[in-house]
C-alpha cells in the first residue's frame, strides 16, 4: 500500500506541473490585463504597477519566479485586492465552499444510495424505472438551469426558502446544496444500482437467504458493503468535483465562497488569483482521487493484494 501511495504521489507532480504551466500561459494569452480598467491610467502609472508586480520581466522569468514562490508556499499578491495575498483570499473563501460541497455530498449520497438500492431490489419494474428515470433527468439538467428553477418554485412561488446568502437566515443553505448535489445524486443512484445488482446475484447471498436470514439482514449486513464499493470509489472525485464545480451555484445564490473570488478574478484578469485557485483545486482533486483509491482498496481485498 505504501508503494502504491508513493507512486501516486510521484505521478501527481508532473500532473500539477502541467496544470500550472498551461494555466500560466493561457491567462496571459487572454486579451486585456489586470490594469486595463475602464478608466485609463497614464503609461507611467501602468509601467510602475507592472514593475511592482514583476510583469515587466520576460515571460519565462515570470514563470520560473512564480514556480519558486509556489514551492515556498507563496502564491503571490492579488492584483485586484491591494495588500492581500492569494493565500489569504483562498483560505477566506474555501471554508464556505467546502461547507457547501459537504452538504451537497451528504444530500447526494443519501438520496443516491437510497434510490439506487431501492431500484436494484426489483430490477426492470416500476420500482426500478421511476428512480432511474429521475436519475437520468438529474444527470441531464445542469446546475445553472436547476438553480433558477428551484429559486422560482421555492423562493418566489411558495416563498418558503431564502434565495441568496449563506448563514445569514434560516434555510439559506438548502437550495444551494440541493442544486449542487442533484447531479451527483443521480450518478450515485446509477452506481448504487449497478453495484447492488452485481452483488445480489452472488452465490454467498443465495446461501445467506437459504439459511433463512431475513431479507433486510441480507441487504444491509451482506450486500451493501460490496454493492456500494463503486460509490465509495466515486466519492473522492465527486467531492473534488463539487468543490471545483460550485462556481456557478455560488454566483447564482450570492455565496461568498472561493468560486466567486475565482469568477471575479477571471473578469478582472487577476493572474495570480486565477493561478492560485487553479493550483489549489487541482491539488484537492489529486488528493481526493488518491483517498478514494485507498478507501476502495480497504473495501476490496483483491485491490489490496494488487498494491502489495
Amino acid at each position: 500500500m505504501f508503494k502504491f501511495l508513493g507512486l501516486r504521489l510521484l505521478q501527481a507532480i508532473p500532473v500539477l506541473l502541467v496544470v500550472i504551466t498551461v494555466t500560466f500561459f493561457l491567462v496571459r494569452a487572454a486579451p486585456g490585463g489586470p490594469f486595463d480598467d475602464e478608466k485609463a491610467v497614464s503609461p507611467q502609472v501602468k509601467a510602475a504597477l507592472e514593475a511592482q508586480y514583476n510583469l515587466d520581466q520576460p515571460m519565462h522569468q515570470q514563470f520560473f519566479s512564480y514556480l519558486i514562490g509556489l514551492v515556498q508556499g507563496d502564491m503571490g499578491p492579488s492584483f485586484k485586492y491591494p495588500g492581500r495575498s492569494v493565500d489569504e483570499l483562498i483560505f477566506q473563501g474555501f471554508p464556505v465552499t467546502a461547507e457547501l460541497g459537504l452538504y451537497a455530498l451528504l444530500f447526494a449520497v443519501a438520496l443516491g444510495v437510497l434510490a439506487g438500492v431501492f431500484a436494484s431490489l426489483r430490477p426492470n419494474t416500476k420500482q426500478d424505472y421511476i428512480p432511474m428515470s429521475a436519475a437520468m433527468v438529474g444527470i441531464c439538467m445542469p446546475s445553472f438551469l436547476l438553480g433558477p428553477i428551484l429559486v422560482l418554485v421555492f423562493g418566489l412561488w411558495f416563498d418558503v426558502l431564502p434565495v441568496s446568502g449563506w448563514g445569514n437566515s434560516p434555510g439559506d443553505k438548502i437550495l444551494p446544496s440541493l442544486t449542487l448535489g442533484s447531479t451527483y445524486a443521480a450518478y450515485i443512484a446509477r452506481l448504487s444500482r449497478s453495484g447492488m445488482l452485481e452483488i445480489l446475484s452472488q452465490d454467498y447471498l443465495r446461501t445467506a437467504r437459504a439459511k433463512g436470514l431475513p431479507e433486510h439482514t441480507v441487504i444491509i449486513k451482506h450486500a451493501l458493503r460490496g454493492g456500494l464499493a463503486p460509490v465509495i470509489a466515486f466519492l473522492g472525485p465527486a467531492f473534488a468535483g463539487l468543490l471545483s464545480g460550485s462556481f456557478v451555484v455560488e454566483t447564482i445564490f450570492q455565496i461568498p465562497g472561493l468560486g466567486r473570488f475565482y469568477v471575479q478574478a477571471a473578469f478582472n484578469r487577476d493572474y495570480t488569483m486565477i493561478l492560485g485557485t487553479t493550483v489549489f483545486l487541482s491539488t484537492l482533486i489529486v488528493f481526493f482521487n488518491l483517498l478514494s483509491d485507498v478507501l476502495a482498496a480497504w473495501l476490496n481485498p483483491r485491490l489490496r493484494y494488487q498494491f502489495k
